[in-house]
């Protein structure tokens, strides 16, 4: 019998909605319980702090005539004051075990109104109306109000507190020093003591601030900078360090890393900034130190209203959406309320992962899945004529260099007839804006990949002009863990007890995570105008050396003990640095800090025909030579640094260096 969608729901929740249910009423029955013990309390109390009051202000039994009366007469009415207002302010319906500040502000009022109503009645009101002589003594009323603070105060505060002492140790329990006295700091240290089961207890703060040296955050002493951590270690016998800074840069994770290793100390985190503001993760999430925090940067800000508005209610096309980057878009844009969201991937598994990710995460989304080849012209058509997407994010590109300098027909018909395609069935169909996602790599290009995504900027360029659409194309260089990139390579190459391999000491490579180009790529499609290229700030470059190094270290191996780094030499098509703009190309600043835009030169004439030559000698099967002599006339700066029929395959036995 098959499963509709509501049985496979119900399926994957299996008896769990059983277990909360029971959970709740177990926590409810024991909230009940306690708060009818609150009830006695209150009830009790306020009866004694008023006779108790009276016997402070006429210190001992001996009062005046007519006092005893006025207290019997007042008594049932300061009691029901008290009950009503602690009921109507909540002190009944929550779990103590769990109060913080909130709790207490919310005594506070509480104690404060039944004050105000104690004195307003028993002071002035009822003696003002013959109902109450003599009145109640002003003193009275304030001594009723302080002890009667202690009694509504004391009980629910000491639930709290025995909740805390109860699992103050669990056997195997580490010892934490935590990096960052700050609010993220703070939350973190709380939900240590909070929750015991996680074995791990917060013993003393560092931080760079010396103002807060000597002090301390939630009961933890803050104890110093952390360049003391070594003896920091011995003088807490601490075993770990967390990380406590989700702003922090890369530049400030590597350095407490390395001190944290100096000291003994296994070093986790807590997510940044994106992680958190995506929902993706909760503050107090901690894990471990991973290499995109290494390379963290200052946090990209993106106009969420105005990239909200240009996909909301819109169809949205993503083509290459089973790779790396053409999913983080999909899951982005989705998340943005899109009217329908189009997939288009050659790939069926890739696609069919990326449906079953958005269904699980936007139910509410409307997905179509499109098996296609950007290369065939004729199936774009027809997906543009029956889904007339007003946004299309361009994301299908063979990306490897070492792969397209070996296939160079292939590189020519995915990367540049590909594009074509799905540009001019964009314009025919009134696409309102379409994205092409290029490459640093196109700058000044050494290889086959680079020099056919220029020409594939080329072609965004001149259909934009053309046909007066909004077209760009969209530079960055690579994308951190994406699919088939340097990270995943080093990870098993350290796995399989290396060698890492590196092709030169002196590669260095722009990098970005793959959420931030995404979002950087949703910001210039705001800022576009049409027939642009954007690029996008990715800081400072990195060396692949110092990454391969810092990945030894996150894997817990010691570089040139455990594991070491084998130098490959420079492959065909590499260059050892990458550039950002052409030498004709002028940059000018946006209204993002992060994006750039390249005001392009004129193309020159002809190169509508020159591309499809191109395309057509590519399909035809003709020589590589010719194919890379075609596409130098169309990109002049491409200088080639090997013919792909002269590139030697790795000896037997050695592992080659992986593409950054």
């Amino acid at each position: 019998m098959p499963l509709n969608s509501a049985a496979v729901a119900r399926y994957r929740k299996g008896a769990r909605p059983t277990l909360d249910r029971r959970l709740n009423l177990d926590i409810t029955a024991e909230r009940r319980l306690r708060n009818r013990y609150f009830l006695v309390f209150d009830m009790v109390g306020g009866c004694g702090v008023l006779v108790l009051s009276y016997v402070i202000r006429f210190e001992g039994f001996g009062w005046p005539p007519g006092h005893l009366r006025t207290l019997l007469r007042f008594l049932p009415i300061a009691v029901f004051l008290q009950i009503v207002t602690t009921f109507y302010a909540g002190l009944y319906r929550r779990l103590w075990r769990h109060a913080g500040i909130v709790e207490v502000e919310r005594i506070a009022a509480t104690v404060a109104c039944i004050g105000l109503a104690v004195a307003g009645l028993g002071v002035w009101a009822l003696p003002g109306l013959g109902l109450l002589a003599p009145r109640l003594p002003i003193s009275v009323a304030i001594e009723y109000t302080l002890l009667i603070a202690v009694v509504i105060a004391l009980p629910r505060l000491m639930v709290r507190v025995l909740a805390r002492g109860h699992g103050r140790i669990r056997p195997g329990a580490r010892r934490v020093v935590i990096a960052g006295a700050g609010s993220a700091g703070e939350a973190i240290a709380k939900e240590l003591r909070a929750n015991p089961d996680l074995r791990l207890i917060p013993v003393a703060f560092v931080d760079d601030d010396p103002a807060k040296h000597g002090l301390q955050l939630v009961g933890v002493p803050v104890v110093g900078p952390p360049g003391g951590l070594i003896d920091i270690r011995e003088r807490f016998r601490a075993d770990e360090l967390i990380v406590a800074m989700p702003a922090a840069s890369g530049s400030v994770i590597r350095r407490l890393m390395e001190e944290a290793s100096a000291a003994g100390l296994r070093t986790r985190t807590i997510p940044s900034l994106f992680e958190i503001l995506s929902g993706r993760v909760g503050l107090t999430s901690i894990r471990p130190i991973q290499i995109e925090d290494l390379l963290r940067r200052e946090p990209v800000r993106i106009d969420l209203d105005r990239v909200g508005q240009l996909i909301e209610g819109e169809t949205v096309l993503i083509t290459g959406a089973g790779g790396s980057i053409g999913s983080e878009i999909a899951r982005q844009v989705a998340a943005l309320g899109p009217e329908r969201l189009l997939v288009l991937g050659h790939g069926e598994n890739s696609i069919f992962n990326i449906i079953q990710d958005l269904s699980d995460r936007h139910p509410q989304v409307s997905v179509v899945p499109i098996i296609a080849d950007v290369r065939d012209a004729r199936r774009i058509r027809q997906v543009f004529e029956q889904f007339r997407p007003g946004l299309v994010l361009h994301a299908a590109a063979h990306k490897h260099v070492p792969l397209m300098e070996l296939n160079v027909a292939d590189a020519v018909t995915n990367n540049v007839e590909g594009s074509r395609n799905v540009a001019l069935a964009a314009a025919e169909f009134g696409t309102k804006r379409f994205v092409m996602i290029s490459t640093d790599k196109a700058v000044s290009p050494t290889n086959v990949m680079g020099s056919t995504k220029r020409i594939a900027e080329q072609v965004v360029q001149g259909v934009a002009k053309d046909y007066g659409r909004n077209m760009i194309s969209v530079r960055f260089g690579n994308v951190l863990g994406s699919r088939g990139s340097v990270v995943p390579t080093f990870l098993r190459q350290i796995e399989a007890g290396g060698p890492v391999t590196v092709t030169h000491p002196e590669m260095r490579r722009y990098f970005m995570t793959i959420p931030e180009s995404v979002q950087l790529v949703l910001q210039a499609a705001v800022l576009s105008q049409g027939g642009e290229v954007f690029v996008l700030d990715m800081g400072e470059p990195v060396r692949i050396q110092q990454l391969a190094e810092d990945i030894i270290r996150l894997c817990g191996r010691e570089l040139g003990k455990d594991i070491e780094i084998q130098y490959t030499g420079v492959r065909p098509g590499e260059k050892l640095y990458e550039e950002m703009f052409f030498g004709r190309e002028r940059a000018e600043p946006t209204d993002h800090p992060k994006v750039l835009r390249a005001l392009q030169a004129e193309l020159p004439p002809g190169v509508t025909t020159a591309v499809e030559d191109l395309v057509e000698a590519a399909k035809a099967g003709r020589a590589e030579a010719e194919l890379i002599e075609r596409i130098q006339r169309l990109v002049p700066d491409y200088q080639p640094t090997a013919s792909a029929h002269n590139i030697t395959r790795p000896a037997k036995g050695t592992t080659p260096a992986p593409m950054p």
